[in-house]
């Protein structure tokens, strides 16, 4: 039996991932792993329980018996309402010392560990969105599509500054800067499962493509990749949505086509999903 179809987007904090995440889920729907989420839940619990970060027992032991429901939400900035042992903790785990947290539980190859069968949970049909740090290098390296997304600290800060400061937080864009920049250090260079694009990821720097979208596009019958125009990767692609850019990539169910497209929404006014 084929494994449901994966589609993994990475990069750092404050990248996109999340509006990218929620818009081809709603186009495809497909189920979604915000694998960030499951990080920021395990530093938080570890939290509470007064446990210190740095201890991997303990923390491992907490990711492998998180009590946690994700309630799909019908407005807001969250596509999903978050409750950590019966409390609602959706904003709570969206703060910056959350996702410092999240970075410090994430380097630990214990709580990776403990985290992982969880996260291949969720690939369940027709398909998953995953998105993360790894998701194309290590959970779903059989990923069928896997983007990078990536953007300057400076853009990255901005974005979760209006997103934290319409939430009504006290924060500070020098400050949250500094701390993005911090995580990416310890990210990219963590030993186990280090934030970098896949080796056949299309790598996607929003600072320079900024309005961009992903979408699916059916066909009837499956194109011939090696011979049919349409299939491959150019900029010639769908010329009427003025395509920046645009892959097609076959073999889903046997007779889909999926094509992932560069054209026309972030860097928008739209709320951004972090991670």
């Amino acid at each position: 039996m084929t494994d449901p179809v994966v589609i993994a987007i990475d990069g750092p904090s404050g990248a996109g991932k999340g509006a990218v995440t929620q818009h081809l889920a709603q186009r495809t729907g497909f189920h979604v792993l915000d694998s960030g989420a499951l990080y920021r839940l395990t530093g938080f619990a570890a939290r509470l329980d007064g446990l210190e970060l740095t201890d991997a027992a303990a923390v491992a032991t907490v990711a492998r018996t998180l009590d946690v429901h994700f309630l799909p939400r019908q407005a807001g900035d969250e596509p999903f309402e978050v409750l950590l042992r019966g409390a609602v903790v959706t904003d709570a785990i969206r703060t910056d010392q959350a996702g410092v947290d999240a970075s410090t539980v994430a380097a630990l190859p214990r709580v990776r560990a403990a985290l992982g069968d969880r996260q291949q949970a969720f690939r369940q049909a027709p398909g998953l969105i995953a998105d993360g740090r790894d998701m194309g290098t290590v959970v779903f390296k059989d990923a069928l599509v896997k983007i990078f997304l990536t953007a300057s600290a400076e853009i990255r800060a901005e974005r979760r500054y209006n997103q934290l400061k319409n939430k009504d937080m006290d924060v500070s864009l020098a400050a949250l800067l500094e701390s993005i920049q911090a995580r990416d250090e310890r990210d990219s260079s963590r030993a186990v499962a280090p934030l970098k694009p896949a080796e056949d990821a299309v790598v996607i720097d929003v600072d320079l493509q900024r309005h961009w979208i992903v979408w699916p596009w059916h066909q009837s019958s499956v194109p011939d990749a090696a011979n049919d125009s349409k299939c491959l990767a150019s900029e010639h692609l769908r010329n009427d949505l003025t395509t920046d850019f645009a892959i097609g990539i076959s073999g889903i169910d046997g007779s889909t086509w999926w094509h992932v497209e560069v054209a026309t929404i972030l860097h928008s006014d739209s709320p951004m999903g972090v991670v």
